[in-house]
């Protein structure tokens, strides 16, 4: 796909479903990528700021962080299927900008490292995987639980 812009990986554009955010002109959607991130980013400071750790400590803040941001990423997905359908600009803001900035990766690779180097191999085995299994759940969680309540309201139920 490299002759098509993308700004989200789970976006296929050859999907007439996926070409939602094309309809808003790639300045104006970068634009609001970035206000989002920066907001998302700023949130995330905000939790490590209250919760810092030491390199043998495990890292609540940025472990919160992750997987809040995958619990309201799998609600979003679901909300802007059924609910927000057809509005370009907010997948990009809120999916790619806000909980983008908000959750990372990078962070969570090196608290690992920092606490195998810190001499708690322990900590980072049980951050590593904990991190992973609590995500995946959340993302199926707050899928799950969004499309439920849709459903019991009769909120935005596709047809078929």
């Amino acid at each position: 796909m490299a002759d098509s812009p993308r700004t989200d990986p789970d976006v296929d554009l050859r999907q007439p479903g996926d070409r939602v955010e094309l309809r808003a002109r790639p300045a104006t959607t970068l634009v609001v990528i970035a206000g989002g991130g920066v907001l998302g980013t700023l949130a995330r400071f905000g939790a490590q700021t209250a919760l810092p750790h030491r390199p043998t400590g495990f890292p609540w803040a940025t472990f919160g962080v992750n997987v809040l941001g995958c619990l309201l990423i799998g609600v979003l997905m679901v909300l802007l299927t059924r609910v927000w359908v057809g509005r370009p600009l907010l997948r990009p803001f809120l999916g790619v900008g806000v909980l983008g900035g908000f959750t990372t990766f990078s962070a969570y690779v090196l608290d690992v490292e920092q606490a195998v180097r810190a001499g708690v191999p322990a900590t980072a085995l049980a951050y590593l995987t904990g991190t992973v299994l609590a995500a995946l759940g959340a993302v199926w969680a707050g899928e799950t639980v969004t499309g439920w309540l849709l459903d019991r309201a009769g909120v935005g139920r596709v047809a078929g």
